[in-house]
């Protein structure tokens, strides 16, 4: 077993939802790093997970009607089979609610509540739910997240704080030195400037607003707040507090990886929590990133998610781990588009590596009966000589960049010996040699030049795209000779002995029309949100957007007699217990907004006590939204969450529709506070 370790981490991602392509960025990119060290001689751990506690989980669980741990097991099996199908090659996966991970949480918050770098408080703040983050008054941007940009409410509690200011000094001197420490630069900078220099407010780090995460140990009434809890995954995987073998082994991390909005916490929150527990910081904290559509970043909310296991079907996993790390320069934000994906996949698979092999074995099979055959001795042509030294550069070449996580510059990098040994194919036209006796040992020096290029290109290949060299040495003839598979067999050129029978079969990545795909790509898409709408429609909402009665308007139509009969009297009666299965609070409106291409539909934002709700309505035709800031009306709000033109609606507002068809709201008064029950 190699000495030379390497620990690389992902975020561990929050299951309220399954994961979108965006997600698969991170994680794919890891695997890729950590296949490259495995190749290159090292002894690798990577670690992957799931976030599992919170507010925000609890009240999913229950809008669900599930345990939260129902729901977020039925999740992680989802993420699971999305890093299979990716073929993720994890060497461990934690959960935050497995035991190994919540007893050893449970001893750190003690360790430092015991010596006094936590202590119990009162906090007062801007609190958003969908971040589980807390934010200073100066922080919030026009009353909502600086970082998703949603609306904030203003939170006061009990609860337990960490000292982070006794350790800012400490942490900022940390990064000055360190200047690899945080990357990109550009987050290094955000970091320095927008935190830790204005000064750090001590940080809560624990709840009692909810139930659902690790209990405090000694004050049942708190739970452990999420980054302190999420964060500790980092040691808690490797044994910290229990076996610690694997922690001395890779501690501390090489690298933690994750998209650029989570790096505040893990470049400022988690190196103090380790500093407090007197451990190693990681190496290296690197932020890339997001993956943009459109309509900009990616979100549920927004109805831009793309869901990658339709992609991996399709076009398979390598075509999209291709995609992801040679489109977009690590680091920086990149516009996904199907269309940007299906014509990279022509070019580069198709047109330059698929195109390669196969002209380089339809023509070993057509002039030497399938078998590689024997390179010429004596004089070497310059392009020989070329290709030979831009492959034997390549190992070094590739190392530098991958050090430095650039991707796809290093796929960028490999596809110069693709193409170049296109054009040796082009300047050597082996069809003319084939014409020539004379010229019979030359058209086998080129091509077993060819088949040698192949054999480097397939094994650089292997952290990216681990199924096609496979591929690649079965139609070699070399996929059980394992030398000719690894990293150090490319110091040397020509390992590949003559005489191997290769075969060509299917072509690697069958040419797309890419029109073709693209329609049935949307198609796909619109026939997935039909069915959504469909399904998660509530009936009183679908009959408003249709611009029908309301639940609550009385109409009249004839009974089996021909008699005039009311709606109330025919109205179908429930039990008192059925009625008190309805949540129905007062929500206060806070903004208001159209939606998109929906004449009927308003965007709200709900505040109902203390939290804040997205909710989709039918009013626009009555309404406008500045009308509607401030007021507070009747809301269901234990209804299934539905997607409505791609927006998450987590309620509905009750209205009433007048006998002239007009639809007026449920309107309450202004001394009733945003939150109250009805009943």
């Amino acid at each position: 077993m190699s000495n030379k370790t390497f620990y690389i981490t992902t975020p561990i991602y929050y299951p309220s939802d399954k994961l979108h392509v965006g997600h698969s960025y991170t994680t794919v990119a890891a695997d890729a790093m950590a296949r490259f060290k495995r190749l290159t001689g090292y002894d690798v751990w990577f670690l992957t997970g799931t976030d599992e506690h919170g507010q925000k989980i609890q009240r999913s669980a229950e809008n669900a009607g599930k345990s939260p741990q129902h729901f977020v097991d039925e999740i992680v099996a989802g993420i699971k089979d999305l890093w299979s199908a990716l073929d993720i090659s994890y060497d461990d996966f934690i959960r935050t609610t497995e035991p190994r991970h919540k007893q050893v949480v449970q001893e750190i918050f003690d360790r430092l509540y015991r010596q006094g770098d936590i202590y119990r408080g009162r906090y007062e703040g801007w609190y958003c739910t969908p971040c589980e983050s807390f934010w200073t008054a100066r922080q919030v941007v026009e009353g909502n997240c600086p970082d998703c940009g949603r609306p904030v409410e203003l939170v006061t509690e009990e609860g337990y704080f960490f000292r982070m200011s006794k350790y800012a000094g400490r942490l900022l001197e940390h990064i000055n030195n360190n200047p690899d420490f945080i990357q990109p630069p550009s987050r290094k900078n955000e970091m320095i400037n927008n935190f830790l220099r204005p000064g750090l407010e001590d940080l809560c780090v624990s709840r009692a607003t909810f139930k659902w995460g690790i209990p405090v140990p000694f004050d049942s009434e708190h739970v452990i707040y999420v980054w302190l809890d999420a964060l500790s995954n980092y040691i808690t995987a490797l044994g910290y507090g229990r076996d610690e073998t694997l922690f001395h082994k890779y501690w501390p991390a090489d690298v933690h990886l994750m998209a650029k909005e989570i790096v505040r916490f893990h470049t400022i929150y988690w190196p103090i929590f380790l500093m407090a527990l007197g451990l190693p910081l990681p190496k290296q904290v690197f932020g890339h990133g997001w993956l943009i559509m459109k309509e900009g970043k990616m979100s549920k909310s927004k109805g831009n998610v793309i869901d990658p296991m339709v992609l991996i079907e399709r076009y398979g996993s390598d075509s999209l781990r291709y995609y992801l790390l040679r489109e977009i320069p690590f680091g920086a934000d990149g516009v996904f588009s199907n269309e940007a994906m299906l014509q990279r996949f022509n070019t580069d698979l198709a047109n330059d590596l698929g195109n390669l092999l196969s002209r380089t074995l339809t023509m070993v099979e057509r002039f030497f009966g399938g078998t590689i055959p024997a390179p010429a001795g004596g004089e070497e042509f310059p392009s020989d000589r070329e290709l030979r030294e831009l492959a034997l550069s390549m190992p070094s070449r590739m190392t530098q960049l991958m050090d430095k996580l650039q991707f796809s510059s290093a796929l960028e990098a490999l596809w110069t010996l693709v193409r170049r040994s296109n054009k040796y194919i082009d300047e050597n036209a082996p069809w003319l040699l084939a014409k020539k006796e004379q010229e019979r040992k030359r058209l086998g020096t080129v091509l077993y030049n060819l088949c040698e290029a192949l054999r480097f290109i397939s094994v650089l290949l292997l952290p990216y795209m681990p199924r096609t060299p496979m591929r690649i040495w079965s139609q070699l003839g070399i996929d059980t000779m394992t030398h000719l598979q690894r990293w150090d067999s490319l110091e040397k050129w020509g390992l590949l002995k003559p005489g191997i029978k290769a075969q060509r079969t299917a072509d690697l990545f069958p040419r797309l029309d890419i029109e073709k795909e693209l329609a049935s790509l949307l198609e796909g898409k619109d026939d997935l949100e039909k069915k959504e709408k469909a399904q998660e429609f509530s009936a009183g909402e679908l009959d408003s957007f249709k611009g029908g009665k309301s639940a609550v308007k009385e109409s009249s139509s004839l009974d089996t007699n021909g008699k005039e009969q009311s709606s109330m009297e025919k109205t179908e009666y429930i039990s008192i217990e059925d009625f008190a299965r309805v949540d129905i609070r007062v929500g206060e409106i806070i903004s208001a907004e159209p939606v998109p291409k929906a004449d009927r539909l308003l965007k709200l934002e709900v505040k109902l006590g203390d939290e804040v709700r997205q909710i989709v309505a039918g009013i626009a035709q009555y309404y406008s939204p500045e009308s509607l800031v401030g007021k507070k009306a009747l809301f269901a709000v234990n209804l299934k969450p539905a997607k409505i033109r791609g927006l998450l609606s987590e309620g509905m507002i009750l209205a009433a529709t007048s006998p002239e068809g007009k639809v007026v709201l449920t309107t309450v008064d202004s001394d009733v506070p945003a939150g109250s029950k009805i009943s």
